[in-house]
């Protein structure tokens, strides 16, 4: 995508940071957003996570203005737009189903938001023209949606945003009714876009992989709930309770026993592993760790120093490509461990025993 310079620079300026606090919105009787608090920095590329149903795009929804809660307050630029209707906000949105007037054509889809403004004609024709050369559509500006591609018209929708200068560019899983192949070439589209204008950026979405790979810090959310706030790789490596380590990739989570006294955790089913005495594993916690955490040894081989083992059998294999992918019962569990894969090498057969060395320092200790 290509880029005119003073409309980054005029985007850039009126990026504005975010602040939610203390939001609770309920839909008669259910409780669909539950005490938020959220701050997004100017120019930040931000991602709500979360199932189906967490509350996600009723908080977006909220920011933009179409959902107004019971208590709380939403922030734009230290400005309360709370109150505001959805046109006074200066935040613009890129619904999933993109929304796209199938009888105009693509220059009068990015006009119509400035035509609502009653911006000079000539303005308009700049600002249009500006917005196709961002998202590099500019040639099929008098095509109709209709005979543009899914990811076309995610442009056409994007451009239309941006041309009305927004402070906050709010995006409602945008890439869901993309193939698999479009979506990957989309989403470095959108970072891209994102790092150039600069503009602060809130991207809704279940998919892991999506937030992971193109925002810079996610807010984990479950039923109304925001569980946890970080960058992808610390939510991904210190995960705050169960929820968010089993949403967050592939985890394998042991019930067991904290014994204080004697800094263990006593596996049900087998097997202990010791944790520094200091500490604090919760009543009820479980053991938590990731597949490529875990190492695969003969069962007689020796133990490395830091590991502790768990003898096991082998379940199944699965070839996921860079690595395979070995299920190993350990007494009444099944775990989860990740091997990389080298050409020629065989895998181990179904059956097998081996022994699981997990390291001390890698393993988790967490609760609901």
């Amino acid at each position: 995508m290509s880029i005119t310079s003073d409309l980054g620079a005029e985007i850039r300026r009126n990026a504005a940071g975010i602040d939610v606090a203390g939001v609770n919105l309920s839909y008669g009787a259910t409780h669909v957003l539950k005490d938020v608090n959220l701050k997004i920095e100017p120019g930040e590329f931000f991602a709500f996570l979360g199932p189906s149903g967490c509350g996600k795009t009723t908080l977006l929804r909220l920011i933009a203005g179409f959902n107004i809660a019971q208590t709380g307050r939403v922030m734009v630029g230290g400005q309360d737009i709370s109150s505001l209707p959805p046109w006074k906000r200066d935040v613009g949105m890129v619904f999933q189903s993109y929304a796209l007037w199938p009888h105009m054509s693509v220059a009068k889809n990015v006009a119509f938001g400035l035509e609502e403004r009653k911006l000079p004609k000539v303005k308009i024709a700049a600002r249009v023209d500006q917005a196709l050369d961002l998202v590099n559509l500019k040639h099929l500006k008098d095509r109709k949606p209709s005979q543009l591609s899914g990811g076309q018209q995610q442009r056409v929708a994007l451009a239309r945003t941006i041309a009305v200068r927004p402070k906050v560019l709010l995006l409602d899983e945008p890439l869901s009714n993309l193939d698999a192949k479009m979506r990957v070439q989309v989403r470095r589209e959108l970072r891209d876009l994102q790092q150039e204008l600069g503009i602060t950026t809130i991207f809704v979405t279940h998919d892991q992989e999506e937030a992971n790979t193109i925002c810079d810090r996610i807010a984990v959310m479950n039923d109304g709930v925001v569980q946890q706030v970080g960058t992808p790789m610390a939510l991904y490596d210190r995960p705050a309770n169960l929820f968010v380590a089993n949403f967050l990739g592939t985890a394998n989570i042991l019930d067991g026993t904290a014994e204080t006294a004697g800094a263990e955790f006593a596996i049900t089913g087998g097997g202990r592993l010791p944790f520094p005495a200091k500490e604090n594993v919760q009543p009820g916690a479980k053991l938590v760790f990731r597949p490529q955490n875990a190492r695969i040894a003969p069962h007689d081989a020796p133990k490395a120093p830091g590991m502790t083992r768990l003898d096991g059998r082998i379940t199944h294999v699965e070839f996921l490509g860079a690595s395979l992918r070995y299920g190993v019962a350990i007494g009444a569990n099944e775990v989860l461990v990740d091997v990389p894969h080298q050409a020629g090498n065989a895998p181990l057969p179904t059956g097998a025993p081996i022994a699981v060395d997990l390291d001390h320092s890698r393993a988790l200790f967490l609760a609901a």
